[in-house]
């Protein structure tokens, strides 16, 4: 990781913190510190589930135009695959990530939250996918990920035009989940990856691979894929704890040890 992004851990909860004055924009040295924080959520077990966060005043507002400007095709070329791998590093997490967002989340930014399972907006939020007004589209996730979750025709809505939508609106269209005051953006998200570290871990994880690995191919493949990974949670300590503890207290009530 750099100064620009740290991953501090509490009670089993990772914070993803982008910490670049004025408003996180997404320069090389964020986009692979943003990697290594990934690897390292996906690598510890301790880690049981993600914030990512921006801070009190703003997510991220987007990439650093100033540094890409400077770049020739070429050299844009070869840094676009980093810049993606480092991006879908965070989507491959294999633990609950969730987003959560004070300020701006455009362009670079709108896709970094895109990365997570759920995004927690302030009501003062702005969202988008700007580029177009570059000149440029979406190269961090944004024409693959937005359309798989808000649909393709709000999609190409936000792409198209470039306008920026507020939280009541990204609310209305599937893009954020959790709308609270901008005050209670962490604590929300705090809890709700609170609820999830205290879960089981495994079944969490294989919930995930069944989810989006399952989005990606037929139905048949993707009910194949959920039958292999429900068979194998059986080998598992959580699923004797949970069935135990059911049959004995009923639903809700276990207390999983991660394995």
């Amino acid at each position: 990781m750099t100064a620009l992004v740290r991953c501090d851990v509490e009670d089993g909860v990772a914070t993803i913190r982008i910490d670049r004055p004025p408003v996180n924009a997404l320069n090389t040295e964020v986009q692979d510190g943003l990697r290594d924080a990934a690897l390292e959520c996906t690598r510890r077990d301790d880690i049981r589930a993600v914030i990512l966060w921006g801070g009190d005043k703003v997510f991220v507002a987007g990439a650093d135009v100033k540094e890409f400007h400077s770049m020739s095709p070429q050299e844009i070329t070869r840094r676009a695959a980093s810049v993606t791998g480092a991006i879908d590093a965070l989507a491959q997490i294999p633990k609950p990530v969730i987003a959560a967002v004070t300020g701006y989340a455009l362009g670079g930014g709108c896709e970094l939250a895109l990365t997570a399972d759920f995004r927690v907006s302030a009501d003062s939020a702005k969202w988008g996918q700007p580029e177009i007004l570059l000149g440029i589209i979406p190269g961090m996730g944004g024409t693959q990920r937005l359309p798989r979750l808000i649909g393709p025709a709000k999609a190409k809505d936000l792409i198209y035009t470039g306008r920026f939508v507020d939280a009541t609106e990204a609310l209305e269209i599937g893009l954020v989940d959790v709308v609270v005051g901008a005050d209670q953006v962490y604590s929300t998200a705090k809890a709700m990856a609170a609820k999830f570290a205290g879960g089981p871990a495994l079944a969490l994880q294989a919930a995930k691979a069944a989810i989006d690995q399952g989005l990606e191919v037929d139905l048949a493949s993707g009910l194949k894929l959920e039958s292999h990974l429900f068979a194998a949670l059986f080998a598992t300590e959580d699923m004797r704890t949970g069935i135990a503890s059911f049959l004995e207290n009923g639903p809700g009530r276990a207390e999983f040890a991660g394995n």
